[in-house]
């Protein structure tokens, strides 16, 4: 895995080992970005259960002002450090180890919002529906903020819209779907 644009081109990114963790492919990640690309200048960048945090890291790359880095594994916590280094992105960042819960709890207590929102929970964990909740109830999404969720269950998209946020896009990578939320309104 590699950061594929901006400053840090082509640096590659460790990646966590064993089949409990599945990176956004590169082409997934070319296309988010492409997608994304006029909202990623100057953005603040939460990336919830970061993994690798390939996503902050591609956003901080193509120009974002700031990523928070989020995952409750000790050992996905330490690539991401790991990847901030070879990038040079410690001033950019930040790093939580905790429960996404708890960490979008801390995030609202320091009164942190966010542009963008990537969420890559673990796909058998039903985790999506419960984190955008959350960032709905702690404010943590500007108003004009965009959360984008990796999934691959289809299912996913009726319970989405039983919630106060409006799908915009949804595009599909094979057994990959990339969910764009907004605010209603």
């Amino acid at each position: 895995m590699r950061i594929i644009s901006g400053l840090n081109k082509g640096t590659k990114l460790s990646t966590l080992s064993g089949n409990d963790t599945r990176p956004t492919l590169d082409r997934v990640k070319e296309s988010l970005f492409s997608i994304l690309q006029q909202n990623i200048k100057n953005a603040r960048i939460l990336d919830l259960f970061s993994g690798s945090g390939a996503l902050g890291l591609e956003a901080l790359s193509r120009g974002a002002d700031f990523s928070v880095f989020c995952d409750l594994s000790y050992n996905a916590i330490k690539i991401i450090k790991q990847n901030i280094q070879k990038t040079k992105q410690e001033h950019k960042s930040m790093v939580i180890n905790k429960d996404y819960a708890k960490c979008i709890y801390e995030l609202y207590k320091q009164n942190m919002r966010f542009d963008i929102i990537f969420l890559d929970p673990p796909y058998k964990e039903n985790y999506a529906i419960d984190s955008i909740n959350k960032i709905l109830q702690y404010n943590l999404l500007l108003e004009s903020g965009i959360i984008i969720l990796e999934t691959d269950n289809e299912q996913l998209l009726e319970e989405i819209k039983k919630i106060e946020i409006n799908i915009y896009d949804v595009r599909k990578y094979g057994r990959v779907i990339l969910i764009f939320l907004n605010r209603k309104g």
